[in-house]
């Protein structure tokens, strides 16, 4: 009963995708625990230098030998406004004292090579590549072709959605408003782009021909059968992994996550200057009121890294991203196995439940 056209695409038991979270969450471990378990696992490699990229994928190679996937940031070429960079320097440099670290130096590098990224998913032949923030260049996605990976893009709205299409990916991730973490919006305002998933999906399934994977507040079985049922041919999941056994992230970031309750996130550009959901902390209500322009991504994401990396290190969750979407209360401490098999088999009950009152 979960044979879709994705899980047939990519050569997977269950149309159950874990989400590419960046930022160390994705552990290899992790990510071969969901392949192995019939889902998809996938490395969260936005952040990675293209050495530590190819390191990762060949550990995950280790672990399994099921189809696995690399997402990565499409940035922008993006030129930092010197005055808008220097207000926020001065601004975050109150958060440093108090935290005791130095104020930031000049920043020279912002984000990683897409390019060179991009060059070590060729080069080690990885299975699926997916992407968030934008398009690929049509001589990247040519190349990623001619090697025969399994391409998907995000959307989070109708008119991205068909973008992506004529672009020629294999199959979209569907973003409702819901999902934690960076959303994907790039073909308007990211606050113009709010749709939930189940008003989203629908919609995009009516207009375009490739499978539909949908993100959005997706954490167990019911999750996953409402997705199929609205048209969807996968489910893509992060917030249900960041708690895991196997998860990478931050100790006090699985505890803030596992006490969250759904009305505790919002939507903020204060950590990336990108909009991105999170639990709420006393950063982003500082930045609630900080009375200028907050630098585009990647610039932002620049400027409060050292902030968000002594937060770790003093065990300050306050000032860490917590990146979570509105289905926090659901998450429970288990293995990545246990998440995909058990959102199958509740999958399955939930059928023979509703198959049980239509014969009534």
């Amino acid at each position: 009963m979960f044979t879709t056209s994705f899980t047939q695409l990519v050569d997977i038991q269950y149309p159950i995708v874990q989400a590419g979270m960046a930022g160390g969450i994705t552990t290899p471990k992790l990510v071969a625990s969901v392949s192995n378990a019939g889902g998809l696992g996938t490395i969260g490699a936005g952040y990675l230098t293209p050495d530590s990229l190819r390191t990762t994928i060949r550990a995950v190679k280790e672990l399994t030998n099921r189809p696995f996937g690399v997402n990565l940031f499409v940035v922008q070429e993006t030129l930092p406004n010197e005055e808008e960079m220097e207000r926020m320097n001065r601004h975050l440099d109150l958060i440093r004292e108090m935290l005791g670290i130095e104020r930031r130096q000049r920043i020279y590098r912002y984000s990683e090579s897409f390019e060179d990224q991009i060059q070590v998913v060729l080069d080690e032949h990885v299975p699926v590549f997916s992407f968030t923030f934008g398009i690929p260049s049509q001589e990247v996605l040519k190349h990623l072709k001619h090697h025969r990976i399994v391409v998907l893009g995000t959307a989070t709205t109708v008119d991205e959605a068909l973008q992506l299409e004529a672009s020629g990916v294999d199959a979209i991730v569907v973003q409702g408003s819901e999902a934690g973490g960076h959303r994907g919006t790039f073909g308007t305002s990211a606050m113009d782009a709010l749709v939930g998933t189940m008003a989203l999906v629908p919609q995009v399934v009516d207009h375009v021909c490739v499978p539909v994977i949908a993100s959005g507040g997706i954490m167990d079985g019911r999750g996953l059968i409402a997705s199929l049922a609205l048209g969807a041919s996968a489910v893509q999941m992060g917030t249900a992994f960041v708690v895991c056994v196997e998860s990478g992230a931050h100790e006090l970031y699985k505890e803030a996550v596992l006490r969250s309750h759904e009305d505790e996130t919002q939507i903020t550009f204060a950590y990336s200057g990108k909009a991105a959901r999170g639990i709420r902390t006393k950063f982003m209500q500082d930045m609630n009121g900080y009375p200028g322009k907050i630098p585009p991504y990647p610039v932002q994401n620049a400027l409060t890294q050292d902030i968000r990396q002594a937060a770790a290190k003093q065990r300050n969750p306050e000032y860490m991203s917590l990146w979570a979407g509105q289905g926090v209360r659901l998450t429970t401490n288990r293995t990545a196995q246990a998440i995909v098999q058990e959102c199958a088999q509740e999958a399955m009950a939930v059928l023979e439940n509703l198959d049980g009152h239509r014969n009534l």
